[in-house]
């Protein structure tokens, strides 16, 4: 179940803003955000920010809630990006981004937060206008 909830999860990160979430994905991202929030103590203003526009910021407990966010949706383990997990379960209308993504890899870090960081961060800078974080 947590593996089919994990690749479930994983395309919301990248989903596009003008794209519904029927009410079980919504509260699924919910309780995601909210665990990884507790977990980190990040502050939700700065995850707003970016859904808001701004660039990903290099606030370590941002950076920690991130890799939260990806290790518990299975895009992440051991310091490695899934990327091709995260690419097979985008819908259709988000394929576009696969070859960015792909290109992106896995954005070595000094330690697994930071990764999951610089890692979101290409791929922010890559589908800026489709990137949320949820």
């Amino acid at each position: 179940m947590r593996a089919y909830l994990g690749l479930w999860l994983l395309f919301i990160c990248l989903v596009v803003k003008t794209l519904a979430l029927d009410g079980e994905m919504a509260e699924l991202a919910k309780m995601l955000r909210e665990n990884c929030v507790e977990e980190t103590g990040a502050d939700v203003a700065l995850i707003d920010k970016v859904n808001a526009g701004a660039d990903l910021m290099g606030d370590a407990k941002l950076k920690c809630y991130i890799k939260c966010v990806m290790e518990t949706a299975g895009m992440m383990s051991e310091g490695e990006v899934d990327v091709e997990a995260v690419v097979a379960v985008l819908p259709e209308e988000l394929q576009k981004h696969a070859d960015k993504m792909r290109a992106c890899g896995t954005q070595k870090g000094v330690d697994d937060c930071d990764t999951a960081f610089l890692t979101q961060s290409c791929w922010q800078k890559a589908s800026k206008a489709d990137y949320i974080l949820i």
